[in-house]
């Protein structure tokens, strides 16, 4: 049988409701002990107009899109670095990120001859030199091998190359923003080497791309057949144009250039194509004169990524320091912080998941007593190397080099709370 409330119990049941709700707001505004307060806490609780009409029905955006008020969260370029936009640089903006894995709109670009359009039925990807049976792929059917899916970084050579003499540009963005992480699915390239059979004699490969800079790089036969990939996706889906589609080579920790994009022919050789002066190669000079060449591996290094200029300390008491670090040799095993330019250490917290040549981010507590700091992260990779300090740093190569700048870097918190990039040491 159906009940029904009499009027009376209504009437209770109304006035009960009312000094319930009367109740919670009067309890805000008195753990505050302000009329504004109060007031503040009643505008929460009330309905908000988005709340009061339907929204966006479904595909109202076929591909999906970030929230307006995300809009600032965006690559950007410095005109004044490489100011012709098809050989320069795009830089991810990872003191926005959240987790290790960068969104493929913000994953960061560098091209040599801009990106090409090109039509994925029409491309072939061969495999020559070397090689018992030269081998022709589409697409199509470089997809039908064995697939893998893993996690990895790529970064620049290049990341902070404008910082070695003295802290030039003052947002993260731009002093760390050529590197990104994604999950990467393709065809491991021993699988494809183990279909052609190499000649025993062949030591090197040789990949090219089909940009309009024919961009060619050579690497090692022992990398090719550890842990690289010709790639046809990224965080699941297929690669964008600036990333590289249909196809790309990536090779987990080593710098970016290496990452071939635009995948057409790889070569099997006894030797680097570097030495016989058809390719170039990044090198880097030392005090003694001499030149660092094949420098393949990126080193560990970290980065505070909060605060940083981009995200000022708000308020005293109570902060969480979050943090990437990275390591071309393998995975991130510690981490440490300092609040006071590097004369005192503490290990913070790693957390999330954590792969092999891969963003991994810590955390560490602090309480912010309003003064000055300075805020430093050294990372420990499974070698057992250490981030060097700068002043590490050019002891060892001088300030004549240009890449793999993995110095330990500093901010600088003024008791505005503005946070500044500094160096020390």
């Amino acid at each position: 049988m159906r009940k029904y409330m009499s009027k009376s119990k209504k009437k209770i049941e109304s006035s009960r409701r009312g000094f319930i709700r009367n109740s919670v707001l009067g309890g805000l505004a008195a753990l505050v002990g302000r009329s504004e307060a109060a007031e503040n806490s009643v505008n929460a609780l009330k309905v908000p107009s988005w709340s009061k009409e339907l929204g966006a029905g479904v595909i109202s955006n076929p591909y999906g899109k970030p929230s307006l008020f995300e809009k600032h969260v965006v690559r950007r370029f410095l005109p004044w670095m490489l100011p012709i936009r098809e050989t320069s640089v795009s830089f991810s903006p990872i003191q926005e990120q959240h987790g290790i894995i960068t969104p493929n709109g913000l994953f960061f670009e560098r091209h040599h001859g801009g990106v090409p359009q090109i039509e994925p039925r029409e491309h072939k990807l061969v495999i020559h030199g070397m090689v018992d049976k030269p081998l022709m792929l589409t697409v199509k059917e470089l997809m039908r091998f064995p697939c893998v899916s893993r996690v990895h970084f790529i970064e620049c050579a290049g990341n902070g190359i404008l910082e070695q003499r003295s802290a030039q540009l003052n947002r993260l963005q731009f002093t760390h923003g050529m590197i990104s992480s994604a999950e990467w699915t393709g065809v491991r390239l021993k699988v494809l080497l183990n279909e052609v059979g190499i000649h025993k004699d062949a030591k090197w490969l040789l990949a090219e791309g089909a940009d309009a800079a024919g961009l060619a790089r050579s690497f090692p036969m022992d990398k090719a057949l550890d842990d690289a990939i010709v790639v046809f996706a990224q965080n699941g889906e297929m690669l964008r144009p600036e990333q590289g589609y249909p196809l790309r080579l990536v090779l987990p920790g080593w710098e970016g250039i290496s990452n071939v994009k635009w995948l057409r022919r790889i070569e099997v050789g006894e030797r680097p194509w570097e030495m016989r002066e058809e390719t170039a190669t990044y090198t880097d000079l030392l005090p003694s004169g001499k030149a660092r060449q094949f420098t393949f591996i990126q080193e560990a290094k970290s980065v505070i990524t909060s605060p940083c200029p981009e995200h000022p300390v708000l308020y005293k008491g109570r902060q969480v320091i979050k943090g990437l670090a990275w390591s071309g040799e393998g995975k991130v095993v510690r981490v440490d912080v300092s609040f006071d330019g590097g004369k005192n250490w503490q290990q913070a917290k790693i957390v999330g998941p954590q792969f092999d040549k891969s963003l991994t981010r810590f955390e560490i507590d602090w309480h912010w007593n309003g003064k000055q700091a300075l805020l430093q992260s050294r990372v420990v990779d499974e070698t057992g190397y250490v981030q060097p300090s700068l002043k590490q740093l050019l002891s060892l190569r001088g300030t004549s080099y240009m890449y793999h700048n993995n110095s330990i870097q500093t901010w600088m918190v003024h008791p505005s709370g503005e946070v500044e990039n500094v160096q020390v040491g």
